[in-house]
C-alpha cells in the first residue's frame, strides 16, 4: 500500500504542479544588445515565446530594431518596448514604428513612461503615446501596459490607478488587444491584493506577474533598491535567502509556489508570468525547465 502523504506535503506537490501551470506562456525580458545572449539560450526556450525587448538609453534605433529581428528570425515573438519620455520627438516615434513594420516585428509592442523624471519630448507618459494613433497606423494589434503592485518611487496610488485604468480604457477604445506586465516584486501578498484592486476597477486584461528571473543575491537587491520595491531586509526574508551570503544567487521558486497555491482565477483572473532576466537569458531558460520537470 502507497503510504498517504502528509498534509503539508501535499500541499507543497499541489503548490509546485499549480507552479508549472502558471509558467505556461511565460514571457523574458531582454535588452537590445543581448542578442548574442538570446541566441545562446534559444534552444532551451520554447518556441513562440513573447520575448520583450527594452527601450534603453545608449541603444539606437539600428539596436532595438536588430533586436527584435533577431527575436522573429529564432522563432520568437518580438514586443518592442515604446518609452514614451525617451521619445525625442512624433517623428522619431513614426521611424521606430514605421521600422518595426517595415521588418514585420511590431504587431506586438509594450508601452511605458519609462525611467527619465521629465520627457526628452512630447509625451509624458504611456497614455500620450497611446493617444496619438499611430500605433494602429502602423500596425500593432497588441498592446502591454504597466503596473505596479508593490507602488512606484515616484508616483503615488491614486496615480498609478489612474493611470492603469485611463489606458485600459484608451486600448479598448482603440480595439487593441492588450494585457498588464507587472514591474518585478519578492512578496505574493502584494501582488494578489493588487490583482483583486484591479479586476475590482473593471480591468479585465490578462496581466503577467513580473518575476526577477535566477541571479545573484547582490544583484537582486540592487534592483530592488532602484525601483523602491522593498528593503534589503524584506526582500531576504519574503524571498529566502541570506544577507550574510550576498555572494550566492537564489531564483523564484518559493515565490512561485505560494503565488501558484493561492491564485484563484475568479479572484484574480488570467495571470501569467514574466521574467526580468537581467542578461541571464539562458540561466533563466534552463531554470523554467527544470522547475517543471522537478514537480
Amino acid at each position: 500500500m502507497n503510504p498517504v502523504p502528509s498534509v503539508p506535503a501535499a500541499r507543497a506537490t499541489a503548490a509546485g504542479g499549480a507552479g508549472a501551470a502558471l509558467l505556461d506562456g511565460f514571457s523574458l525580458e531582454m535588452t537590445g544588445k543581448d542578442v548574442p545572449r538570446l541566441e545562446e539560450a534559444a534552444p532551451g526556450i520554447p518556441p513562440g515565446t513573447r520575448i520583450n525587448v527594452t527601450y534603453l538609453a545608449g541603444e539606437d534605433l539600428g539596436t532595438r530594431l536588430a533586436a527584435a529581428r533577431a527575436v522573429k528570425r529564432l522563432g520568437f515573438v518580438p514586443v518592442p518596448h515604446v518609452s514614451a519620455r525617451r521619445l525625442p520627438s512624433r517623428a522619431h516615434l513614426e521611424e521606430f514604428l514605421a521600422g518595426l513594420a517595415a521588418d514585420g516585428t511590431g504587431e506586438h509592442v509594450f508601452v511605458v513612461g519609462g525611467d527619465p523624471a521629465r520627457a526628452e519630448g512630447p509625451y509624458e507618459d504611456a497614455l500620450s503615446v497611446i493617444r496619438t494613433g499611430l500605433l494602429r497606423r502602423h500596425g500593432v494589434r497588441h498592446v502591454g501596459i504597466s503596473g505596479y503592485p508593490e507602488g512606484h518611487p515616484a508616483l503615488t496610488g491614486p496615480v498609478l490607478w489612474s493611470a492603469l485604468t485611463d489606458k485600459a480604457a484608451a486600448l479598448g477604445a482603440e480595439g487593441f488587444g492588450g494585457e498588464v506586465i507587472t514591474q518585478f516584486g519578492f512578496a505574493v501578498d502584494p501582488v494578489l491584493t493588487w490583482l483583486e484592486a484591479v479586476r475590482a476597477r473593471g480591468v479585465e486584461l490578462p496581466v503577467r506577474v513580473g518575476v526577477p528571473g535566477p541571479a545573484g543575491v547582490r544583484r537582486l537587491l540592487g534592483y530592488a533598491s532602484r525601483f523602491g520595491v522593498a528593503t534589503s531586509a524584506s526582500v531576504a526574508r519574503k524571498y529566502g535567502f541570506s544577507l550574510t551570503n550576498l555572494m550566492g544567487t537564489t531564483g523564484p521558486d518559493r515565490f512561485l509556489r505560494e503565488l501558484a497555491l493561492r491564485y484563484d482565477p475568479s479572484r484574480h483572473g488570467v495571470v501569467k508570468v514574466h521574467f526580468y532576466t537581467f542578461g541571464g537569458l539562458r540561466t533563466t531558460s534552463e531554470w523554467v525547465g527544470a522547475y517543471r520537470t522537478s514537480v
